[in-house]
């Protein structure tokens, strides 16, 4: 069970969030506030569980304060809902399809000798309100973070708070992950599954070591991005931090992420700003589209499974468990494809005698079918792929202004977030904040192209004839 400095440290981050705006400002504090609470606060089950209301965790409480208190010491830049159509429709069906899933959810669901109950009007209140605030960091970044100078500082972060996140990192590669047994008083998860290739992959304060080593990840690109675009004469600092984190990636011990290193490396080093943008709409559309091609058969599981046995035997059992358990799950949400089952884990399979849960999430997208249905699940992978697209018109667009370059190696980001969504759950309050700024600077850039084509046409209507 957490200690109470587990309980303390969520009760003050609220405070803490009020001093890093007062000391950084509105940019910087929206950027470090969300990202030192989702590396430094403590996993689940460390929560305040309230009556009536969603679970206060450290992904609501900082979204929560962090908004507020940009909210009230600065203010809302702009409108609160995207510029486009469809975005203000994927954000709006975000947010309130929860109440149409507990509409279609008021009857129990039995297995056997145990059941659980139907949905109920508090449950649409909780739910919705649970959306809103996942959603909350995509509405700051949006407006706090969109301009090319934020971008940078968006990368800056990321590689800073990874190489300073690196030390506990080693500490638990050498002693084992203990970090947050020795300080917040429990493990936040299987400790088997932090034993990898004969020694340990580090966990520190995150959910798993997976999301660790696709942290680091996140910022060995963001340190190559920084040394491709280097102006400062700093090069050679740049490149120490990418050979640093690329060792300490190493030693983190997940494939998944030496992957995803391997292939957005030379991409961010080598490809041009628009073909980066295109390779990410790319990842984003097959991790969107998996589930339909999983639906028709159409995904070549046993040339996967083959693949894998030959890298290691182990990984080849992992995703063999996967597999069987996405296929249990995408036929249990095929009884409800439209709206989902709702909470409570009625889009699990449970024993029919003691009531226990007998399947396993892990990728993202079985997830929010089981949960939300279609609906959901198209409108929370559309508001992750829609800046992508919406930056890819505007790089390609005619203009007279220059585009930050660091939009390229960010959306990558995205994209292979999107791509590792497929296999975990590795959606986070860094993914939001990575769309809703991707999504603000694209909605600036065609605003800026609009006016400049106004002014060109205002300028050739009333030109003089000679």
């Amino acid at each position: 069970m957490p200690n109470p400095l587990a309980f303390l440290m969520l009760a003050i981050w609220p405070i803490v969030t009020v001093v890093m705006f007062k000391r950084l400002g509105p940019e910087r504090g929206v950027i470090w506030t969300l990202l030192a609470a989702y590396l430094i606060l403590p996993e689940l089950p460390a929560q305040y569980d309230f009556p009536l209301l969603p679970p206060l965790t450290k992904h609501t409480i900082p979204s929560l304060a962090t908004f507020t208190c940009a909210l009230l010491m600065f203010g809302y830049r702009g409108s609160i809902l995207p510029h486009s159509h469809v975005g203000k429709l994927l954000l709006a069906t975000f947010i309130l399809s929860p109440m149409f899933t507990v509409m279609n959810n008021g009857e129990p669901v039995v297995f056997g000798e145990v059941g659980l109950p139907g949905l109920r009007t508090m449950d649409a209140v909780a739910l919705v309100l649970t959306q809103a605030i996942m959603i909350l960091p995509f509405l700051l970044a949006r407006s706090f973070l969109n301009s090319g100078k934020t971008q940078r500082e968006l990368m800056v972060a990321f590689m800073f708070a990874g190489l300073a996140y690196s030390i506990p990192m080693l500490i638990e590669v050498r002693l084992s992950p203990q970090l947050n047994q020795w300080i917040y008083g429990f493990y936040q998860h299987y400790f088997n599954q932090s034993v990898r290739f004969g020694g340990y992959r580090p966990v520190v304060f995150l959910y798993h070591g997976l999301w660790v080593a696709f942290f680091c990840m996140t910022a060995l690109v963001c340190a190559v991005g920084l040394l491709r675009e280097d102006r400062q004469r700093s090069k050679l600092f740049y490149f120490g931090c990418v050979v640093w984190l690329a060792g300490v990636l190493f030693l983190s011990k997940s494939l998944g992420s030496y992957l995803f290193a391997l292939f957005l490396v030379p991409c961010v080093f080598f490809l041009g700003r628009v073909t980066q943008i295109k390779v990410a709409i790319l990842l984003g559309l097959i991790a969107t589209t998996y589930p339909v091609l999983k639906g028709f058969d159409l995904v070549p599981q046993q040339e996967m499974l083959e693949a894998a046995a030959a890298i290691d035997p182990d990984r080849a059992a992992s995703l063999e468990f996967r597999f069987t358990n996405e296929n249990t799950l995408l036929e249990r949400a095929y009884e409800k494809p439209v709206f989902g089952w709702g909470s409570w884990g009625r889009n699990h399979i449970l024993d029919p005698v003691n009531g226990n849960i007998l399947t396993v999430t892990d990728g993202r997208w079985i997830i929010v079918i089981g949960v939300w249905g279609w609906v959901g699940f198209l409108a929370e992978f559309g508001l992750l792929l829609l800046p992508l697209i919406l930056l890819w018109r505007e790089a390609v667009a005619p203009r007279e202004g220059e585009i930050s370059p660091f939009i390229a190696p960010l959306s990558l980001l995205l994209g292979i977030n999107m791509i590792d969504m497929v296999p975990n759950a590795t959606i986070t309050t860094l993914t939001w904040l990575l769309a809703g700024a991707l999504t603000g600077y694209a909605e600036v850039l065609r605003a800026e192209r609009l006016k400049e084509k106004r002014r060109s046409w205002v300028g050739l209507r009333w030109r003089p004839i000679l």
